[in-house]
């Protein structure tokens, strides 16, 4: 197989990202970002984003999962605690998060420490969620090798049956983590691959400093 794409081009020229017109404070420009993206371009799920984690076996991994929540603290999403990303993070909390809008020429890259958030957040955001993906979180051994499919479809019935008529409890190995920043970069698509990209750094007084990064 050799398969040779570098005639795969693209000239970057929708938008500009100048010091002049951003915040001191790199939460209330990814508020601006997400909403605006969300807003004016036809995107299936702004709030999807690319988490990578350190594994036990020393090697990085990336994978995607959805956004939740945001707050001037911090990013928040969902998984089991005992998946291999979930143990991954307890392991070593420090993560990298990136979200990557193509319609809009823009991507966020974010270096943070991880955390669990406290039980009675997990316990509303669960009780929110619809009751077949409540099921699928108890049901699931996340990571974890199975036979095949029917084992999995075959334990969602017998949970189904259990629960007939209950309410369902979170399971204690599942719930949020919080990812807390510490760098976020900001980065915008423009001409002649002379990209914008601004990076915000928070310093030991917990100041954000922001600098220009060359393309």
């Amino acid at each position: 197989m050799n398969t040779d794409l570098g005639n795969y081009r693209k000239s970057y020229e929708k938008q500009e990202l100048l010091e002049t017109n951003v915040s001191d404070n790199p939460m209330e420009l990814f508020q601006k970002w997400f909403h605006e993206v969300d807003k004016n371009f036809d995107i299936d799920e702004t709030n999807a984003m690319t988490i990578s984690t350190i594994g036990l076996d020393g090697y990085p991994k990336s994978r995607v999962v959805l956004l939740k929540k945001f707050t001037y603290e911090g990013f928040i999403f969902y998984t089991n605690y005992t998946s291999e990303k979930g143990k991954a993070i307890l392991k070593n909390p420090n993560v990298c998060i990136s979200f990557f809008w193509p319609a809009a020429e823009r991507q966020i890259i974010i270096k943070g420490k991880a955390e669990k958030i406290a039980e009675n957040l997990s316990d509303g955001y669960f009780e929110s969620r619809p009751r077949g993906s409540q099921l699928g979180a108890v049901v699931s051994n996340q990571s974890d090798v199975i036979e095949n499919r029917d084992v999995l479809e075959q334990n969602l019935k017998q949970l189904e049956s259990k629960f007939e008529g209950k309410e369902i409890p979170r399971p204690d190995f599942w719930g949020g983590f919080i990812v807390k920043p510490v760098e976020l970069e900001f980065w915008q698509g423009r001409p002649n691959r002379l990209h914008d990209r601004l990076r915000y750094q928070l310093d030991e007084n917990f100041n954000w400093i922001l600098e220009r990064l060359s393309p």
